[in-house]
């Protein structure tokens, strides 16, 4: 259970949040804590060990005892700080929440009351402290998103601490590791920490007792699917590599020893995806050797590839969600402001099968979160450099930057970057980086021979057709910044390196052959000119690129009273100089400055300029995003306002 450290103790929240509930220090149970509403449980807690409670509420809340303090795993109705001082306990330091559930937290207002700080699943944050919002905006009519969060708090509950995945809250000398277990919901988490000598998971609703799942309807998200089978069996399997002595659930009895009846629910689980799929659960989708250095899975929802060195070293290419289930769940169901969820796979089973000891480097093909969401944790967990093709850089370490399509919402630090056509080695191997635009921009393919076999990484670049023989098949988005001629120079780069073998971003690596690629080359030539016939505007990209004017980055945030620099960027595909002249429309009262922009750029050619926006301290808006525009003349062409970013009021 070695993490990257994480000071998620008490003491740093309350030093460094300037919420009121942190803001003054937590009392005691039994000060000003408000008559409890409505029904209560008639249970009496009971001691599991000598520091381990339960408490049969709506749902089991546990209770780990340090001294006189105490820590709570869930919190039901709240019934349990009645009983603190015959239990030995002056104060609960934190409630930790598994799940977001009502069963789970309906009387977190209580706890609120007496300002004990709560903290929950990083990817369930919206269903506690926007619970209102979320019920404003739930779908009801033309459901098909029958995913029981209809079982949410309906009032906010203010969030102390985030519990990230993998990550280990500290609570004094208690260490509890928070392991991600999606089934039940697709955010649960169970945490295992040590209690009076034994390893206790307090797994949430992932199991109920041996065998047995409370309900069966938690496990269906969208109509008629049943993806929170597959992920329950998932989060079995990761949870038994942890060995738990002692299974505490939130309804069904602890379980000693748990391993077996673990085994049987995943058994009977199993069953059940077979009864409905033909395709195998997310679990037993295997990596398997291309070559004996080249290693791939690519039954994961984007290929990605493990290039394992005589040393042990490897070098990913991608790394993405452990499957299309994973994948589409935890893309559909994400916050706004939040981004999908990651859980390790593949990476034991390299270890073990092919002599991987370190994932030393990880290079996108691409920028898209398909194919790197695992990056974050992968430089968390293993401390696995990124290097990429140079003009990536700026997305991925700023991906609130650019309106462009499937970014990854959550930082990624780039340690090197590479130029267009440079060389590099790692390793026993020699690689070459080209820019290979199409799919996206921001995108390369990498060349290198591997155990004699001539190889390119080319990402989404293109993909092998077999209805079609001697040819490849492409996409086209043009919100990924697309331009006439990108296919072209995509498949000009196969045709000037010559592999034997693609490896592509998705599906089986695949024998390519120069007609092919010519093929290709003049299916990229037609699509060129339907460019030019349908698009009315003689330079065709100013049909395929819906930003050719942008406001830079297109997220901000920004606090009432502060102001924040921004840029206006201008890419002219005129045959000559343009000149732009444009103005922010801002809410009243917020302020730009200089109020007029004035940029110009020579022909097929870039440019930018700075800008500030500001807002005045008092500033208040019942919604937390605000839109904003650009008012914009072209050459002394009223535009309109054609360009827009958001700002969210707050950090």
């Amino acid at each position: 259970m070695s993490d990257q450290p994480e000071d998620l103790s008490r003491r740093h929240f309350l030093k460094q949040s300037g919420a009121s509930i942190a803001a003054a220090p937590v009392i005691s149970a039994q000060q000003g804590d408000p008559q409890p509403h409505g029904f209560q449980p008639d249970a009496k807690p009971e001691k599991i060990s000598d520091n381990l409670f339960l408490l049969e509420d709506t749902c089991n809340v546990y209770l780990i005892r340090r001294g006189d303090r105490g820590l709570l795993i869930d919190f039901g109705s709240g019934k349990i700080l009645d009983f603190l001082g015959e239990l030995g306990v002056s104060r609960i330091d934190w409630i930790l929440h598994t799940h977001h559930h009502r069963d789970q937290a309906q009387g977190d207002g209580r706890a609120v009351a007496q300002r004990i700080p709560i903290a929950v699943p990083e990817h369930e944050r919206e269903f506690f402290e926007a619970a209102e919002n979320f019920w404003r905006n739930r779908r009801i009519f033309e459901l098909y998103d029958v995913k029981n969060d209809f079982f949410s708090l309906t009032q906010n509950v203010p969030v102390a601490a985030l519990l990230h995945d993998y990550s280990t809250f500290h609570w004094g000398t208690t260490e509890l590791f928070v392991q991600p277990t999606p089934g039940h919901t697709p955010g649960s988490i169970t945490l295992i920490c040590q209690v009076d000598g034994k390893r206790v998971a307090f797994s949430g609703d992932l199991m109920h007792s041996p065998g047995k799942v409370q309900t069966l309807y938690d496990l269906q998200y969208y109509y008629q699917e049943h993806e929170g089978v597959d992920l329950s069996i998932y989060s079995l399997a990761e949870l038994t590599k942890l060995k738990p002595d002692l299974l505490c659930p939130s309804h069904g009895r602890p379980v000693p020893e748990p391993l077996a009846g673990m085994a049987e629910l995943s058994q009977k689980l199993r069953d059940w995806h077979r009864y409905w799929y033909a395709h195998p659960p997310t679990s037993d989708l295997e990596p398997y050797a291309v070559t004996p250095h080249l290693i791939a899975n690519t039954d994961t929802t984007s290929s990605f590839y493990a290039i394992v060195s005589n040393s042990g070293k490897a070098l990913f290419v991608d790394y993405g969600s452990a499957s299309w289930t994973f994948f589409q769940v935890f893309t559909r169901y994400v916050g706004v402001r939040n981004h999908m969820r990651f859980v390790e796979h593949s990476i034991e089973k390299i270890r073990a099968r092919y002599g991987m000891k370190s994932i030393d480097v990880a290079m996108p093909s691409h920028v898209h979160d398909d194919h790197l969401n695992g990056f974050p944790y992968l430089t968390r967990r293993y401390r696995t450099k990124i290097w990429c093709y140079e003009n990536m850089v700026e997305v991925l370490e700023n991906p609130r930057g650019l309106n462009i399509g499937c970014i990854l919402g959550e930082p990624i630090k780039v340690d090197r970057s590479f130029r267009d056509k440079e060389t590099f080695r790692w390793e026993e191997f020699e690689f070459t980086v080209v820019h290979s635009p199409g799919h996206t921009n921001y995108q390369m393919a990498m060349f290198a021979t591997i155990d004699g076999a001539r190889i390119a990484f080319t990402g989404d670049a293109f993909f092998n057709d077999p209805e079609h023989p001697n040819s490849l098949r492409h996409n086209l988005i043009y919100r990924n910044e697309v331009r006439s001629g990108d296919h072209l120079k995509s498949i000009r780069n196969i045709l000037d390196f010559e592999p034997n073998l693609i490896a592509p971003g998705h599906g089986r690596p695949f024998l390519v052959d120069r007609e092919a690629a010519l093929n290709f080359e003049e299916r990229a030539k037609k699509q060129d000119a339907f460019f030019r016939d349908l698009i009315a505007d003689p330079d065709p990209n100013m049909g395929i690129d819906p930003s050719w004017l942008k406001i830079y980055p297109y997220q901000m945030s920004i606090r009432p009273g502060e102001a924040k620099n921004v840029e206006v960027r201008f890419r002219n595909y005129r045959p000559r100089r343009v000149e732009i002249a444009a103005m922010f429309v801002l809410p009243d009262g917020w302020r730009a400055s200089p109020p007029r922009i004035l940029i110009s750029a020579e022909a097929n050619s870039e440019a930018k300029v700075q800008a500030a926006i500001s807002i005045p301290a008092g500033y208040s808006n019942l919604f937390s995003r605000v839109a904003i525009a650009l008012d914009v003349m072209a050459d002394n062409k009223y535009l309109g306002q054609i360009a827009e970013a958001v700002v969210d009021l707050g950090a």
